[in-house]
């Protein structure tokens, strides 16, 4: 099933999910987050599974609209590979990319959010691409073979 439109976005279907083209807020990001829900679960993939993405997918949109503030243009993309659910998500920002902490996620000199560390816990081997226009981080849910 090829996700259907959102009304201001510009939304490309591709081979096994999608890339969206949207200004973040939290309105949008629900409606990105459905996108990806349906076209995930229409694949066949399992509910648990399409939690994990969905959780990497905010945690790495939130990260953009941090570095970047409000309303920053996103690119997002999510597609099955046959190594698991690849989630990118492109912004402008040319600052310094996000870091993996080396502090525990359960201590209590843990600073600021977790959300990059249950990224790495979800989606091991997370990277940060530098580009003309920004940055990109790129990531793989891994699904368990049948």
């Amino acid at each position: 099933m090829s996700p259907t439109p959102i009304p201001g976005y510009y939304l490309r279907p591709c081979p096994q999910g999608f890339a969206v083209h949207f200004c973040a807020s939290s309105p949008n990001l629900r409606a990105v987050r459905k996108l990806a829900h349906v076209e995930l679960l229409a694949q066949g993939l399992a509910a648990d599974v399409v939690d994990s993405v969905l959780l990497v997918l905010s945690e790495l949109v939130g990260n953009s609209v941090r570095a970047c503030g409000d309303h920053v243009p996103l690119v997002v993309e999510v597609y099955v590979t046959s190594y698991g659910i690849a989630v990118s998500v492109h912004d402008p920002g040319p600052g310094t990319p996000p870091r993996r902490s080396q502090t525990p996620l359960d201590s209590a000199d843990a600073e600021g959010g977790r959300g990059l560390g249950l990224v790495d816990l979800l989606a091991p081997g997370w990277h940060v691409r530098q580009s003309a226009i920004g940055k990109q981080v790129r990531c793989r849910v891994p699904v368990e073979k049948q």
